[in-house]
């Protein structure tokens, strides 16, 4: 009723009285449904009516530090500290104060005021463990996070939070042993479970990680988050059928998610279904177009069946989405050689050592395709700059010996030969691959012949 009265005040311009208490409450309403222009009127208002008002007053404070003009709110605390020096909420908002000027050692010794004051010690534990979170303190934040727990064994966010200190220390076994003395003494908490089987399935034990989610889905039988942990683990115990049962359930449980569909076609795909497996991804992508992780799932699938145009299509969506992406140029020359398109292919890897990826195969590659079309010289310039990266690497020597051998220049045809020969001998079997004609000449075939002779 006080707040339908105070909206038709407000249309009206008539003036009505309220109490301390209507006031706190329409205050209060408006603050929490996020009409902050309305709070700052009915807070305007009552201190018309209720001047000396602490309780107002700290509300103008909440204000205030909303619309970050803490210079406001610091000031109306000293005045409010000095009428009631023992007010816990003074020492809150001061610690809030503090807070959001990054000083967070100040915001705790507030805190720690408040304490003595408040006869709600739980918010406040709460609030001194986020501020122990932003100085990375993790076994303080943890200890106070503990003791909410301890007066409300329900409180899920205290919960979660000392698990995150845990995990962020990478004490799992810790985390494991207090989830499991909670259990303890509550048994049918589905997010303790829950929590439990995620430290087991870091710690990579799914059998006892699997065990956790079962509890937790048995309790809660629409617990989404259990189901997807639970056929995330089922995944890497290798059982895809039942690993794709639980990601159906999520699927039933509420509205579809790319995430789902993804982690159901890789079950499919590892089962050799491969029709599935493209049906789930295309799926993933109607739900999420921009998942470019998709797209180059599409694009390895097609791939690995030998559809190189299917695959050339969907490697181009990829690359649509993060051209940045060097591992996608890598797999797009890839492809592109399978389609005899050489030029793409050398475009391609040229992309990828641009985006900073000087992996060995990539100039090796990028040398071959030069090599296959003609391009001897530029082959040869492409494998000395791998040699600056990767010294006395067979990979590099072999070629190198080819190619001058192919160019007439037999003197360091040979020497490149030699080292070659001298850092992995059987590899040398990449010269027949890739100059045949070289590998069948007579001086080199003697080469290698005396050379495999010295070793015996």
């Amino acid at each position: 009723m006080s707040l339908v009265k105070f909206e038709k005040m407000l249309k009206t311009n008539n003036i009505y009285f309220f109490d301390l208490v209507e006031f706190e409450e329409i205050i209060i309403h408006y603050l929490d449904a996020g009409k902050h222009a309305l709070a700052k009127k009915a807070v305007k208002l009552g201190l018309e009516q209720h001047p000396q008002s602490v309780d107002l007053k700290l509300l103008q404070v909440e204000l205030f530090i909303f619309e970050n003009d803490l210079e406001k709110a610091t000031t109306l605390l000293k005045i409010i500290e000095n009428i009631d020096p023992n007010n816990d909420e003074v020492f809150i908002q001061k610690a809030t104060i503090a807070s959001k000027s990054g000083n967070h050692k100040e915001a705790i010794e507030n805190l720690k005021v408040a304490l003595q004051f408040t006869e709600d010690k739980v918010d406040v534990w709460s609030l001194m463990g986020m501020e122990y979170l932003y100085l990375d303190d993790y076994e303080n934040a943890r200890l106070n996070f503990a003791k909410c727990l301890d007066v409300d064994f329900e409180d899920y966010s205290a919960l979660y939070n000392i698990v995150y200190c845990f995990d962020m220390e990478k004490e799992h076994e810790a985390a494991i042993n207090y989830l499991n003395k909670y259990i303890d003494k509550n048994p049918y908490c589905e997010v303790a479970w829950h929590q439990l089987g995620r430290q087991y399935f870091m710690l990579d034990m799914y059998k006892e990680a699997l065990v956790s989610f079962d509890y937790a889905v048995l309790i809660d039988e629409s617990f989404i988050g259990g189901y997807l942990e639970k056929a995330k683990t089922l995944e890497e115990l290798g059982e895809y059928e039942k690993a794709i049962e639980n990601y159906m359930i999520t699927l039933e449980l509420d509205d579809p998610t790319a995430f789902a569909f993804v982690r159901i076609g890789e079950c499919y795909q590892r089962l050799d279904q491969f029709n599935e497996a493209i049906s789930f991804y295309k799926k993933a992508v109607q739900e999420d177009p921009l998942l470019d992780r998709v797209w180059i799932l599409l694009t390895n699938l097609y791939y690995d069946l030998k559809n190189y145009p299917k695959a050339a299509y969907y490697i181009a969506k990829a690359l649509k989405i993060d051209e940045d992406n060097p591992l996608y140029w890598r797999r797009y020359s890839q492809i592109q050689i399978k389609l005899n398109f050489y030029e793409e292919a050398i475009d391609g890897f040229k992309k990828c050592l641009e985006l900073n990826d000087l992996d060995l195969e990539v100039f090796v590659a990028l040398a071959d395709v030069l090599n296959f079309i003609g391009e001897y010289n530029d082959a040869i310039a492409m494998l000395y700059k791998a040699q600056k990266l990767y010294k006395d690497f067979a990979e590099i020597e072999y070629r190198l010996a080819g190619l001058f051998l192919l160019l007439g220049k037999e003197k360091y045809g040979i020497n490149h030969l030699i080292s070659g020969m001298k850092i992995d001998y059987d590899y040398h079997i990449i010269i027949s691959e890739l100059f045949p004609t070289i590998y069948s000449c007579e001086k080199v075939t003697k080469l290698l012949i005396n050379f495999k002779k010295a070793l015996e």
